[in-house]
């Protein structure tokens, strides 16, 4: 494997991954496949035991999800086959979970009981792990009614023409999404279309992003992505590997109940769907910018300010961490009023009931799944438009941190969480990550004029005149006027 390449954004055009049927891998291949008494395994294994891939790297991991009689497995299968039984918790998150903890192979690929995979389609994947280790590759797939079917002709078929309908298959709406952003090389939000049923990366990245969340029972694969994203990762879409999934999509079925099942996951969860989060007052799960303002060293008042203004701007959807050493404030009998730590003390106790006020004694490495992280100083409140402006200047052209210059010498910066993952990915301990960010997404300077503009004082109001005493003013002003000198 190449050492990792500093791609640009989500642009991989300069990796080159290896012919297909022209290489030999070397990489290990956990396939694991959650089900729940699902009537189309059978046919998936028998596609996967007709694999390009060769055996002796290849293992599948059936997930049992509970099924009723358990899941026993069909003659046509891989070489290294297994079902795992899913001891505690249920749904497709918590299988997928199990299935990769039990997994031996340096790569994982989630694939669904009901898709039947062409012969190179985990080959197709697992070849752009051979050239870098931060790639997530994501398999094309088309939807059918499932027709007639029997194991061996699935296992024996040479392309999936021989089995389906091509032509009249129900096609991927992220398969446009690909083809409109030349493969995701052009997209902006590239995890989109990183949905359930086929995709594959390394083993040690599924398990550093926390692997699926149980809690997320519809939309569990677009929520995953989206912690990949934010982990730095490159997602690459590779039409080579195709897929058909026996039945059409829930969309079709229900479209409006389908929509609603996944709507609250990903508006708590997913923070840059600002579609999902137009209710007004609300407070979400993951907020969309984290403030961290080091306090060590200002007053009381100076972080009150700060705090509230952070607070109290356009951009409601923000969090405030407080950087200082809580820790040392240990319980126990002490003098109250003549405390050393008596400020310390005061700050956390007016805060502690607060829930968008978090205290730390170091920010963390990463504030994943937050988006954007601020960094400014603490005698500089934020305008009640400075952070929606910095998130909008930074949104323009996905550049990776803003840093806005301020008049003094110091600066405030608004930092893409994803784009720094990306830069701790490509960097060594004594790198300079701002400067590896500058090549993977860009880092823009601006002054301060947009971002806290200056209050204009208003214009004195005219001063009203009471008509009575206006009326004598005036007939004072004709008496002056007609009086002799």
């Amino acid at each position: 494997m190449n050492a990792r390449p500093a791609l640009r954004q989500n642009d991989y055009s300069p990796l080159t991954p290896p012919e297909l049927g022209a290489w030999s891998p070397s990489l290990s291949v956990s396939v694991v496949i959650p089900a729940h008494a699902g009537p189309y395994l059978e046919f998936t294994l028998a596609a996967l035991a007709a694999q390009s891939y060769p055996d002796h790297l290849m293992e599948v991991l059936v997930v049992d999800d509970g099924s009723c009689p358990p899941i026993e497995l069909p003659e046509i299968r891989p070489f290294n086959t297994r079902v795992v039984r899913v001891d505690a918790g249920w749904g497709i998150s918590n299988a997928v979970n199990t299935g990769a903890l039990a997994a031996d192979g340096e790569i994982i690929q989630r694939l669904d009981a009901d898709m039947v995979p062409g012969r190179r389609h985990i080959e197709a994947l697992a070849r752009w792990h051979h050239v870098t280790d931060y790639l997530v590759t994501i398999g094309m797939k088309r939807f059918v009614e499932p027709p007639p079917l029997k194991a061996e002709q699935v296992y024996r078929a040479g392309h999936l023409a021989d089995l389906f309908d091509l032509e009249n298959a129900v096609a991927s709406s992220t398969e446009a999404t690909i083809a409109k952003t030349d493969g995701l090389r052009k997209s902006r939000n590239p995890y989109h279309v990183c949905t359930g049923p086929t995709f594959a990366l390394p083993r040690e990245v599924f398990h550093a992003v926390g692997g699926l969340d149980p809690n997320v029972l519809r939309g569990e694969d677009t929520e995953f992505a989206y912690r990949l994203a934010m982990h730095g990762v490159v997602f690459i879409p590779d039409e080579a590997a195709q897929a058909v999934h026996l039945g059409l999509p829930a969309q079709r079925v229900d479209k409006d109940r389908a929509v609603r099942a996944v709507e609250p996951y990903l508006a708590h969860r997913i923070p840059l769907r600002r579609d999902l989060r137009k209710d007004r007052g609300r407070r979400w799960l993951v907020p969309y910018v984290e403030v961290v303002l080091d306090i060590r060293d200002s007053t009381p008042d100076a972080v009150r300010q700060a705090v509230s203004a952070a607070l109290d701007g356009k951009l409601q959807d923000v969090v405030v961490t407080l950087v200082a050493p809580w820790s040392r404030l240990l319980p126990g009998r002490r003098a109250v009023l003549d405390d050393p730590d008596f400020d310390l003390r005061f700050l956390r106790d007016l805060y502690a009931c607060d829930d968008r006020v978090r205290l730390a004694d170091e920010p963390a490495r990463s504030p994943a799944p937050v988006p954007f992280r601020y960094r400014g100083p603490v005698d500089v409140p934020l305008h009640r438009s400075t952070l929606e402006r910095m998130v909008e200047t930074i949104q323009k052209d996905l550049e990776g941190i803003l840093v806005v210059d301020l008049e003094d010498g110091r600066t405030a910066r608004l930092e893409r969480t994803s784009a720094l993952a990306r830069a701790r990915l490509l960097s060594g301990p004594l790198d300079d990550v701002d400067a590896v960010v500058a090549e993977t997404h860009g880092v823009r300077h601006a002054t301060p004029a947009r971002y806290w503009p200056t209050v204009q004082p208003a214009a004195p109001a005219p001063i009203q005149i009471a008509p009575e005493v206006e009326e004598r003013t005036l007939l004072n002003r004709l008496r002056s006027a007609l009086r002799p000198n």
